[in-house]
């Protein structure tokens, strides 16, 4: 199937792009973050881009910017195509939009106070391959309790050929994935690449932003042969994550939580002006094993081992089956054991009675598609290595299923009318592909979704026989 064979029309460069797209591409930050001016000259650092409204209002909420040396300020972004926008819509008489701290813009500024962002000049791609390769996120997938359209094609295939289908749909999104990764490392570097893709893996859905920040300042934090306990404090004390006050309910816990704050005095004048403000973080309903600090001593661990990217090299090169593909990668990126973490949730959590491993097998699968085979399929297409490419494709496609989700239960629903479960991790990022690409730019009514008709075409064409 030639997929996405319906490409977005062409955007030439005289051409501003639809509001959608512009909203798309701050979401995803798909800009050279480093590089960002506002119209009157102040550098702008985006510490959180925030999250995307659907309902009335500005279009994302809770970013959190610092204007040159200005402290953070949290607030609302609302992304116009032209800076009139703002008078033309009214968002100056609408009470709704106070919160405004930046107006993001495809060109042009306004002269009215708002500081204004135009994003013409700072992407980091071109806009036609941007707007190929963005689209909307699979959290605006129709409403549940609705077959699609392409239920009806789909009937037609055996378990066989929607496996096939579904593996050709997980290659375009290992091959999307590893595209970002090739962006960002023309930037910095493969390892730093690296890095700032298994720390944004660790933030999971609400805290990715803010993993990013830290992992984008690990050449400034990441000393050699430091000692677990400061990288620690480092990362904590960077983040905003140390507590303001010392645990009283654990005398571990407060004994724990002292040594961090020695550690980091020492050194919160040499990276204070990195720090993030702790409001970046959202932690409301988050589960405990989840929580930033949690994620931020493992990541501790894996600098104060200093030898993270060569031990999954040699994991790579290791000949495995399928069956031990994620067993292996835990052992290497989950530490034995932690004298505190190892025992309790968090710093105000009471020592629990069991170990509490670091890294469970579902953030491993996580880690791995997110993460660790991307960018090795990055890295080898860049360079040529077919050998290498196919076996990130073996490991992809055989990885075992990982943590079933809303998204993944509601596609399914919409897609085969039931409660199906796959066996791969594969053929998850296959549904969520197909989720992206099509139900994602349809309705709840499929007006005018192209999949469908997709999938009789391959039917007809005899592609679905050859599996």
């Amino acid at each position: 199937m030639a997929w996405r064979a319906q490409r977005p029309a062409v955007l030439h460069d005289a051409a501003a792009p639809p509001e959608r797209l512009l909203q798309a591409i701050w979401r995803h930050q798909r800009l050279r973050r480093d590089g960002l001016r506002a119209a009157d000259g102040r550098t702008v650092r985006v510490l959180h881009p925030g999250f995307w409204n659907r309902a009335a209002g500005p279009d994302f909420r809770e970013a959190i910017i610092q204007l040159a040396d200005e402290p953070p300020r949290s607030g609302d972004i609302e992304v116009d195509v032209e800076p009139a926008g703002w008078h033309g819509h009214g968002h100056d008489r609408n009470p709704a939009f106070s919160r405004v701290i930046l107006q993001v813009v495809w060109r042009g500024a306004r002269q009215n106070g708002l500081p204004t962002l135009a994003l013409a000049d700072v992407l980091d791609a071109p806009l036609e391959d941007l707007a190929h390769w963005l689209g909307s996120d699979a959290e605006s997938l129709p409403p549940a309790n609705v077959t699609g359209h392409c239920n009806a094609p789909l009937k037609e295939l055996s378990a066989e050929q929607i496996g096939a289908l579904l593996r050709e749909a997980a290659m375009v999104r290992l091959r999307t994935k590893a595209e970002w990764f090739n962006t960002v490392a023309r930037q910095i570097g493969w390892e730093q690449a690296l890095w700032i893709g298994l720390f944004r893996a660790l933030g999971y859905k609400h805290n990715t932003w803010p993993m990013q920040r830290v992992a984008e300042l690990l050449l400034d934090l990441n000393t050699p042969s430091l000692p677990f306990h400061q990288f620690q404090a480092r990362l904590l004390g960077v983040a905003g994550l140390l507590p303001a006050e010392l645990p009283r309910r654990s005398r571990q816990a407060e004994d724990y939580v002292r040594q961090l704050w020695d550690a980091w005095w020492r050194e919160r004048d040499r990276f204070g002006e990195h720090s993030l403000p702790r409001g970046i973080w959202r932690l409301g309903g988050l589960r405990p094993a989840n929580h930033p600090a949690r994620r931020l001593a493992l990541a501790a661990h894996w600098l104060a081992n200093g030898k993270l990217a060569r031990n999954l090299e040699s994991w790579f090169a290791e000949a495995v089956p399928a069956s031990e593909f994620a067993e292996l990668l835990s052992r290497l990126l989950c530490p034995v054991t932690d004298e505190f973490w190892s025992w309790h949730w968090g710093f105000t959590s009471r020592r629990s009675e069991k170990p509490l491993p670091l890294l469970g097998a579902a953030r491993v699968t996580d880690l791995a598609m997110n993460a660790v085979l991307p960018w090795f399929h990055a890295r080898a297409a860049t360079g040529g290595n077919e050998s290498a490419q196919r076996e990130t494709e073996r490991r992809w496609l055989a990885w075992p299923a990982g943590e079933d989700n809303a998204v993944l239960r509601l596609t399914r629903q919409r897609l085969f009318a039931r409660e199906r479960r796959w066996r791969t991790a594969g053929e998850q990022q296959g549904l969520l592909q197909i989720a992206r690409d099509f139900c994602d730019h349809s309705n709840a009514l499929c007006e005018h979704c192209p999949f469908p008709d997709l999938v009789r075409s391959w039917i007809a064409s005899g592609a679905a026989q050859a599996h």
